[in-house]
């Protein structure tokens, strides 16, 4: 088992056991298991999956980083929000209007950077909606 603990600035999300969790970073979204390697990351917005006893959770973090070190993964993120604090109508909202934005960018690479990544955190809070809404 791994301990998982994800804490933003303003509370502790989650501190649970759990048999693995698949993280979104900078490299790619990695899967961790018990005995995995020590491991430090920048998180990338997108869907933090985690599972325990036959349930898997799911979250939408962006901004921060991960560690992970004998068989602890702390996550500090500025954002992390379970599916279920997700309101379903006011995410695809969101995200078709930054997917708008975005379409017809004229600012600079940095701003489109920025912009790209609101954009991502939009995509997995739908993400995390949807799957919550379809289960």
């Amino acid at each position: 088992m791994l301990k998982l603990e994800i804490v933003t600035p303003e509370r502790k999300v989650l501190s649970e056991s759990v048999e693995w969790v698949t993280i979104p970073t900078v490299t790619g979204e990695i899967s961790i298991l018990p005995n995995h390697a020590p491991l430090i990351s920048s998180l990338s917005p997108g869907v933090l999956s985690y599972s325990h006893a036959n349930f898997v959770g799911k979250l939408a973090v962006a901004g921060g980083f991960v560690e992970v070190n004998e068989n602890k993964v702390s996550v500090l993120a500025d954002i992390a929000e379970h599916d279920y604090e997700i309101d379903y109508e006011k995410a695809r909202l969101e995200k078709e209007e930054l997917e708008k934005n975005l379409s017809r960018w004229m600012g600079s690479e940095e701003e489109f950077k920025t912009e790209k990544d609101k954009l991502d955190l939009a995509q997995a809070r739908f993400t995390c909606a949807t799957q919550r809404r379809s289960s």
